[in-house]
C-alpha cells in the first residue's frame, strides 16, 4: 500500500519521513509554487509558508502569554527534533543549518527591559528557565551588539535550521528512500490520505483558516555578524536576525492580515530599523531578497490535526494550521502523524488540536 500525502511543504516532507522510517511506501503530491496567485476557480494559491520561514527551534522564546495550550506541543516537539535530525544526516549528506549555538534576548531599553522581565518570569512559570545576563556579558557573547542596550536574556535550548536547506536535504532523503512526486494541484476534496497543505487544507473541509502575511529579509553580511540567534524587543516591537553559515542574515518578521502579498515598505522600513537598533553592523549588508510569507493561522493558533470522512466512507488526515511554528512543530507533527497514518491513536498531546472543536 502506497501513503499518499498532499502538501510538500515541511509538515509533508516531515512527515513522509517519518513514514519512510517505519518502512512505508509515499507518494507526495505538490504544485510546488513559490508565487502567490489565483487559480482557475477562484481560489487562492499561496506558497509554502517554510520556503520564506525563518527556521528558529525556540519553543521559549517564542511562547506568548495565554497560549498554555500550544506550549507542550512546541516543547515536545523541540525535544524531538536531535533524533530527527540525527536520523536525517544518515539518511542525506545535504546540509539543513541545523545549529544548536543558542538564542540572546535582547532589550532595546529600559521599557523594553521591563517587558523583558515580565516574559522570563512567565517562562519561569511554564518550568523553561532562561538565563539572565547583563549587557556587557551580552557584548561579551556577541560584540557587535549596540553599546546601549539595557538587558538581555540567554536561552541555550533555543536552536534554529535553514528552511530551505532543510526542505532540500528532506526530498534527497526521500527521493533515495524511493518516494515518488507529482508537481500538480489537487482540485479533489477527498484526494490523498495525508492534508498538509496549510492554506489549502480548505479545500478538504470548512476549516477557519487565514493567512497572517509576515515581511522577512534576507541579507548577506561582508563578515561574520552573529553567532547567536538575537532576538530583541525595541520599543516593544519583537525582531529577530538569524545567522547563517553561509554568511546570510535572516531578519524577521512583521505580522499583518491587509492581504498584500508584496512586501510592505512600512514593514520592510520598521525591521531594517530595530535591526540597526540591536546590532549597527546590519548596515554593512547586502539585501538579497525582501519576502512575505503566509501563515495558515487558526482562530486559537492552534494546529488542525485530526482525521476527516470522505465520501466513501473512509478517513483522511489533516495536519495543518501550524501558523507561526511550523518549522519548530514539524519534528512533532511529523512523528505523530506517521504514527497515525499507520493506525496509532491520536496521542494526548494532539487531542486539543482536534478539527471538530470549530464545528461544536
Amino acid at each position: 500500500m502506497t501513503i499518499t500525502i498532499i502538501g510538500g511543504g515541511i509538515i509533508g516532507l516531515t512527515t513522509a519521513f517519518e513514514l519512510t522510517e517505519r518502512g512505508e511506501n509515499v507518494h507526495l503530491i505538490d504544485a510546488e509554487t513559490s508565487d502567490y496567485g489565483t487559480a482557475a476557480d477562484g481560489t487562492a494559491i499561496y506558497p509554502a509558508a517554510s520556503h520564506y520561514a525563518g527556521g528558529m527551534l525556540a519553543p521559549i522564546a517564542e511562547v506568548q502569554f495565554q497560549q498554555d495550550a500550544l506550549f507542550p506541543l512546541m516543547t515536545a516537539s523541540a525535544d524531538a527534533y536531535p533524533s530527527l535530525m540525527g536520523r536525517l544526516s544518515r539518511a542525506t549528506d545535504l546540509p539543513t543549518g541545523y545549529d544548536t549555538t543558542g538564542t540572546l534576548i535582547i532589550a532595546a531599553d529600559r521599557a523594553d527591559a521591563e517587558h523583558l522581565q515580565r516574559t522570563r518570569t512567565y517562562y519561569r512559570d511554564m518550568n523553561r528557565p532562561a538565563d539572565p545576563v547583563t549587557p556587557t556579558q551580552a557584548r561579551t557573547l556577541e560584540p557587535l551588539l549596540a553599546p546601549r542596550i539595557a538587558g538581555a536574556v540567554s536561552i541555550p535550548s533555543d536552536h534554529q535550521l535553514h528552511p530551505r536547506l532543510m526542505r532540500r536535504a528532506l526530498k534527497d532523503a526521500l527521493t533515495r528512500r524511493g518516494v515518488t512526486f507529482s508537481a500538480e494541484r489537487v482540485t479533489d476534496p477527498d484526494a490523498g490520505d495525508i492534508i498538509c497543505t496549510g492554506l489549502g487544507a480548505t479545500l478538504h473541509g470548512d476549516y477557519p483558516l487565514r493567512p497572517v502575511y509576515g515581511d522577512i529579509l534576507r541579507l548577506r553580511a561582508p563578515r561574520p555578524i552573529l553567532k547567536h540567534v538575537v532576538r530583541g524587543y525595541v520599543n516593544s516591537r519583537p525582531v529577530y536576525l538569524i545567522p547563517r553559515p553561509d554568511g546570510e542574515l535572516c531578519i524577521g518578521a512583521t505580522s499583518r492580515e491587509d492581504h498584500r502579498t508584496l512586501p510592505a515598505i512600512d514593514g520592510v522600513h520598521q525591521l531594517l530599523r530595530d535591526a540597526i537598533r540591536l546590532v549597527p553592523a546590519v548596515e554593512e549588508c547586502e539585501l538579497l531578497e525582501a519576502n512575505v510569507g503566509a501563515r495558515p493561522g487558526t482562530p486559537d493558533d492552534l494546529p488542525i490535526f485530526g482525521h476527516r470522512t470522505r465520501a466513501d466512507g473512509t478517513r483522511q488526515l489533516v495536519s495543518t494550521g501550524y501558523f507561526r511554528h511550523g518549522i519548530l512543530l514539524a519534528a512533532l507533527a511529523g512523528k505523530v502523524g506517521a504514527e497515525v497514518a499507520c493506525g496509532a491513536e491520536i496521542p494526548p498531546i494532539m487531542q486539543a488540536c482536534d478539527p471538530a472543536r470549530f464545528t461544536h
